[in-house]
């Protein structure tokens, strides 16, 4: 029988992944922090242009002068510094959940697959928006990635444009790897998520237990509380003339017939209360003669 497992495979491995993943959480989100809202974006933009490896940012204020409204690419949109800034916090926050779900045994392979496959799909998003084409200029008309990740920095015409083409790259060279991490982690969450067979051992012997359990009803009671049913029923007077379990209506200490049955605490409190079983109970002193 197929079922979940709840426990990870290698559980050395989920903390390296969980200490690998901060450092570079952290550095993806200062370097769009930094990025955010437009330090060098239309910059590479424009210095691309410049070398005629894609459009300029012109080329939007031409199309919309002739009546040819375009869209701006986007690879230099702002929706995809937004973006790459928002799940860059997202990621930081979830990981901080990770890391006390884990610690407190409750991240479940099951959770870590949910977790994980949607920020494989927003990272990739992010991949795609970073490396989209740019066509709006058939003249300069770019269909593969931008050029500051596909060629050197060096070629940027001021020492400033190169510190940005290389802040542009390494952002996205840190993307890649969250990319890659996320996507071990679902893989990771898959493997775990198959039993192996100790556990499919385990958990056939766990519900034949329990359907054992199931078929015996007196199984709930201890050793001592049987002894102890046993020993009170044996307490009960025996009559010649009715069944062991049967007690008269008048049998002393029941009210009602075996509502209220006869315990040897029963019988002790009643001896106490002024029973005749007590000695000494009726013996009357007589004063020493004078």
């Amino acid at each position: 029988m197929f079922f979940i497992s709840k426990h990870w495979r290698c559980q050395k491995l989920v903390y390296g992944l969980l200490i690998l993943e901060f450092p570079f959480t952290v550095a993806n989100l200062a370097l769009f922090g930094i990025a955010s809202p437009n330090l060098y974006r239309t910059k590479l933009w424009q210095e691309g242009g410049d070398l005629g490896l894609n459009s300029a940012p012109l080329t939007i204020v031409y199309a919309y002068a002739n009546y040819k409204p375009v869209k701006i690419p986007l690879v230099w949109s702002q929706f995809q510094t937004n973006f790459n800034l928002i799940i860059g916090v997202l990621s930081m926050f979830i990981l901080l959940c990770k890391v006390t779900m884990y610690i407190t045994h409750v991240f479940y392979p099951l959770v870590s697959l949910i977790v994980h496959g949607i920020l494989v799909a927003l990272w990739a998003i992010s991949v795609h928006a970073q490396t989209a084409p740019d066509t709006i200029d058939p003249a300069r008309s770019n269909h593969g990635p931008p050029w500051y990740i596909t060629k050197s920095c060096s070629i940027a015409s001021s020492k400033t444009l190169e510190g940005y083409c290389q802040q542009a790259k390494s952002a996205f060279a840190v993307t890649v790897v969250m990319l890659a991490l996320f996507s071990f982690h679902v893989i990771l969450a898959i493997w775990s998520m198959i039993p192996t067979k100790e556990q499919k051992a385990a958990r056939a012997s766990k519900i034949m237990a329990e359907k054992e359990k199931e078929m015996s009803p007196s199984s709930d009671i201890t050793t001592e509380q049987h002894w102890q049913q046993q020993w009170e029923l044996q307490q009960f007077p025996r009559s010649p003339y009715l069944p062991y379990a049967e007690l008269p209506v008048d049998t002393p200490g029941t009210t009602g017939g075996m509502k209220s049955p006869m315990t040897p605490r029963t019988l002790a409190f009643n001896n106490l209360a002024g029973g005749s079983d007590l000695p000494l109970r009726e013996h009357r002193f007589q004063p020493f003669p004078a």
